[in-house]
């Protein structure tokens, strides 16, 4: 079976890998330019559902199941690729810096246990003692233990190399609309030239809704820009991920520090803007103070696709012989193994592991 993917960042390429396990599927995978360039390299990194989740639901549960998968499919990519992707189970903290926010924690943790997930409130010399280097100012922070971190720029290059020596096939260009036979997606135009296909798999993350001819409403899936910075230490300070209600820092090995992330509504434009690092540095600055210390090495900004209730699109797409994987936002990095897999099962025609009532396109239709 013929397949190609629309789409070369994380997606795409955890599918891709996916699909040529057994060797049947002969993939094709289709990207503008460089595969990851967009907003897979653009990510932090973090494994964090707990810290990211809202509330209980369907969100969590994937994001839950995919965090499990984690350490086997970094291995299996380390294994077959020969780069580290920087896989650390580091745990993570939110933290709070008011009594409200103190409250919110609680309650956060409360619903967590409730949900049999790891979760611990830190107060005083118990927070000073697992990250000294923390804000004095701040009051509490939940402890998160199982969420952990990757680097999305030696995944990107793991996924790469594994994708090329398991025969995945790759074509630059940009896709001028999806074909169609008798109604149903049989290939993609790519600048002028037909590329047939018996599936198509769109996973063009904040482009997904401009592929013309799969009716992707764009006002389903928009680009939101979120700028990042990378401050550089001589040795780290601090081990864990933190967040406050502004901003997060991830530290690394090496004392690199990213510190992100805005979220703006600004169409596809990815500039950098002072406003933008000046809110970043105070939430840096907020949580470890010691980094008014550190170089200032990077800027940059990504776009990655919302959806207006933050669930992803998963399945079925608005046309037969087509498969939808976007939408992901904030959580395409932790979500990659889940969705590979998922895709992989639909491909293959296999019984799917996960409900996708919740995550199919037309989930507001009757």
């Amino acid at each position: 079976m013929k397949v190609i993917i629309v789409g070369g960042g994380i997606m795409g390429m955890s599918i891709a890998v996916e699909l040529r396990r057994s060797g049947d599927f002969d993939v094709t995978v289709l990207e503008r330019a460089i595969p990851g360039a967009e907003a897979s390299s653009a990510a932090a990194g973090m494994l964090a559902p707990q810290f990211e989740a809202p509330g209980p639901g369907p969100m969590l549960e994937l994001a839950l199941l995919s965090r499990m998968a984690w350490p086997k499919w970094a291995a299996e990519l380390v294994e077959k690729s020969g780069v580290d992707v920087g896989y650390v189970p580091c745990g993570g903290m939110q933290v709070a810096f008011t009594d409200d926010e103190v409250h919110a924690l609680d309650e956060k943790i409360a619903w967590q246990k409730a949900q049999g997930l790891r979760a611990e409130l830190l107060t005083g010399p118990a927070l000073r003692e697992l990250e000294p280097a923390l804000n004095p100012k701040a009051l509490a922070a939940s402890d998160f233990p199982d969420d952990h971190q990757v680097d999305p720029r030696r995944l990107m290059r793991a996924l790469a190399v594994t994708a090329t020596r398991s025969g995945v096939k790759f074509r630059s260009g940009t896709v001028r609309s999806l074909v169609e036979t008798n109604g149903t997606v049989t290939g993609v135009d790519l600048d002028g030239e037909r590329l047939e296909a018996e599936l198509v798999v769109l996973a063009a993350g904040a482009w997904s809704g401009l592929v013309a001819g799969a009716e992707v409403d764009p006002a389903r899936v928009k680009p939101v820009r979120g700028q990042m910075m990378e401050l550089q230490l001589r040795s780290p300070v601090f081990s864990r991920l933190l967040k406050c209600a502004t901003g997060y820092v991830v530290p690394r090995a090496d004392g690199s520090v990213l510190v992100g992330s805005t979220m703006e509504m600004v169409g596809f434009d990815k500039n950098v803007t002072a406003e933008g690092m000046s809110k970043l540095l105070a939430a840096a600055l907020l949580l470890v103070p010691a980094l008014a210390q550190a170089s200032v090495t990077s800027t940059w900004a990504g776009l990655r696709p919302w959806t207006d209730d933050q669930l992803p699109f998963l399945g079925e797409g608005p046309k037969p012989g087509l498969l939808l994987a976007t939408g992901h936002f904030r959580n395409g990095i932790l979500l990659a193994p889940i969705t590979a897999r998922l895709m992989g099962q639909l491909v293959r025609r296999e019984k799917v592991s996960v409900d996708l009532r919740p995550f199919r396109y037309r989930r507001n239709s009757p």
